[in-house]
């Protein structure tokens, strides 16, 4: 069985043209030599955010609503809530995003039911709609989801779109049946998150939400159920996503967080972290408590913050394993200097001005991503050559319902 883990988890070339031009000479004047080269970085290399929650955002404040004047207007003058839309998108020089379609934790997370799980099931074909939706609104700012694969990334990019991949958040939004896992597939989601805040029959969470706490484990990772579905995962070409989104456990020992030992296991799987910058996440400290969960520092989340994350984790496995997965309108807390999808040329500057290349920092912005991405549709085209069988659900009909 071949299997590829990868926290949040083909060689790339430069394209010299793009269909939308970010790097002419008057951009780059009054900018320092860090800006400029970030911002050469970013003309040559699409970024790619490992996860961005717009999707979870416009339901959570538009209630999904966006077939009006007063959404496209905000949505495309740069005033919609949150951390990213169009003109944000474009002057952050982003290459694209796993789009979260999120759904949440059921509130009795202990049980692994069917019916606990329908809420989220439809919670989650709401939200794949909605980018749906925002898609065919704008076709000449976001790519499909449907049928878009690693190979056709450097392509949609230089026609001048975002990138645009899915991600579910745990699979509790499968609700147990592989089934829906390929649905969600064909859908466009091309990385399953194994847990989210809550356990599910195929693996354990690091934390509880319900109440908040450091998780106590059930099956001590993953179980015989998820070992068969990540098998599944890897057949169909979908991304597996260990780790929720991380960063250093060094550096803020938060549940979530990958320790040392994990990150050596990354590097061994050719895999990559991607690193998330929710303040809770990047700077805390350990102060004993009975939940388990750290104190957070806020004065202390800051985007140099974020950046001694990456290089720590850098320095430690390679700079080929580890990229960036903000969580951005996912969270209330954005460091100081990197408050929304705009501070990404603020992010590749600070990691120049501390000494990471041109070429680590193409690494980490869209390279790692792209590379793994496509080793995974490698893994998956040899299995369904040689027949790997597809997994089965167990169903029973018994009669009219």
């Amino acid at each position: 069985m071949s299997m590829i883990f990868i926290i949040f988890t083909a060689s790339f070339f430069h394209i010299p043209g793009r269909g939308r031009v970010y790097r002419t000479l008057e951009q780059y004047r009054g900018l320092s030599s860090f800006e400029q080269r970030a911002r050469r970085v970013l003309a040559r290399t699409p970024l790619i955010d490992g996860h961005v929650d717009m999707p979870m955002l416009i339901r959570g404040v538009y209630e999904n609503r966006i077939d009006n004047e007063e959404w496209r207007k905000a949505f495309e003058n740069g005033t919609l809530a949150g951390h990213a839309d169009i003109k944000r998108l474009r002057d952050g020089m982003s290459g694209g995003a796993f789009w979260s379609v999120w759904a949440p934790c059921p509130r009795n997370g202990s049980d692994f039911s069917d019916g606990n799980l329908q809420k989220s099931l439809q919670f989650t074909l709401d939200q794949i709609d909605l980018m749906h939706r925002i898609h065919t609104m704008y076709p000449d700012d976001f790519s499909h989801a449907q049928g878009l694969h690693a190979t056709d990334t450097l392509r949609v990019w230089a026609e001048g779109k975002l990138i645009s991949p899915l991600g579910i958040e745990g699979l509790h939004q499968i609700a147990n049946k592989a089934s829906n896992l390929r649905r969600f597939y064909d859908l466009g989601v091309r990385y399953a998150t194994l847990t989210h805040n809550c356990h599910n029959k195929f693996a354990d969470a690091a934390q509880e939400e319900y109440p908040m706490r450091k998780a106590t484990p059930v099956f001590n990772g993953v179980s015989e159920d998820g070992k068969r579905l990540i098998n599944e995962m890897n057949r169909i070409g979908m991304i597996v996503d260990i780790a929720h989104v991380s960063s250093a456990y060094a550096i803020c020992p938060h549940p979530r967080n990958v320790k040392d030992y994990v990150l050596n296991m990354v590097k061994q799987r050719n895999s990559v972290v991607l690193v998330n910058i929710a303040g809770q996440f990047i700077a805390c400290r350990d102060v004993g408590a009975d939940d388990g969960m750290p104190e957070p520092i806020p004065e202390e989340a800051t985007l140099g913050r974020v950046v001694e994350h990456i290089m720590y984790i850098g320095e430690l496995i390679g700079y080929d394993h580890v990229g960036i997965g903000t969580d951005l309108d996912g969270i209330l807390d954005a460091p100081e200097g990197f408050k929304d999808v705009t501070g990404y040329p603020a992010l590749v500057a600070e990691l120049l001005r501390r000494g990471v290349s041109d070429e680590d920092a193409a690494k980490i912005v869209g390279k790692n991503v792209l590379r793994v991405w496509a080793e995974v549709e490698e893994v998956a085209a040899g299995l369904q050559a040689r027949g790997e069988p597809v997994l089965e659900d167990d169903v029973s009909y018994d009669g009219p319902y």
